[in-house]
């Protein structure tokens, strides 16, 4: 398989094996492909924040059992909520549990996004670095998160 410059591959190559992938010097042919397929949250109840993020992002559930619920489509990177017994949420902004991440969620308009994200159990934290920029929020499970308009 050989890529030209505009990145169109050429699968009539002898060496392909149906991986059309563009080849670069940071991916070499033939290397193992890795691709994003989500990220998991944990929580302590993986059906309510699935419920939660389910309707703010309008997701389906792809998968379920008792312990693990992922949403999204297929075809594209999913969204998991995993139960951790004993789970306890960030304490962001102070700093006993910091986050260790959080999603940026894009909306047409702030006031009404985080309008609809607290009709959906979402909460306010007491700290809003930015409030004219982005808002942040904390999801049921206490996860923050950011809404920002998006261009």
């Amino acid at each position: 398989m050989t890529t030209d410059t505009t990145g169109t591959t050429d699968s009539n190559d002898s060496n392909d094996s149906n991986d059309t992938r563009p080849t670069t010097d940071e991916t070499p042919a033939g290397a193992p492909r890795a691709t994003w397929a989500g990220v998991s949250f944990d929580c302590a109840d993986p059906a309510a924040l699935s419920r939660f993020w389910g309707e703010a992002l309008s997701l389906s559930a792809l998968h379920t059992s008792d312990d693990f619920i992922l949403l999204g489509s297929a075809g594209s990177p999913g969204l998991g909520f995993c139960r951790i017994d004993g789970y306890e949420p960030p304490t962001w902004p102070t700093p006993e549990r910091e986050k260790q991440a959080h999603l940026e969620i894009g909306v047409e308009d702030l006031d009404a996004g985080q309008a609809r994200m607290l009709a959906l159990g979402a909460t306010e934290p007491p700290s809003q670095p930015s409030p004219d920029r982005w808002r942040v929020l904390l999801d049921p499970a206490g996860h923050p998160f950011c809404l920002f308009v998006q261009a």
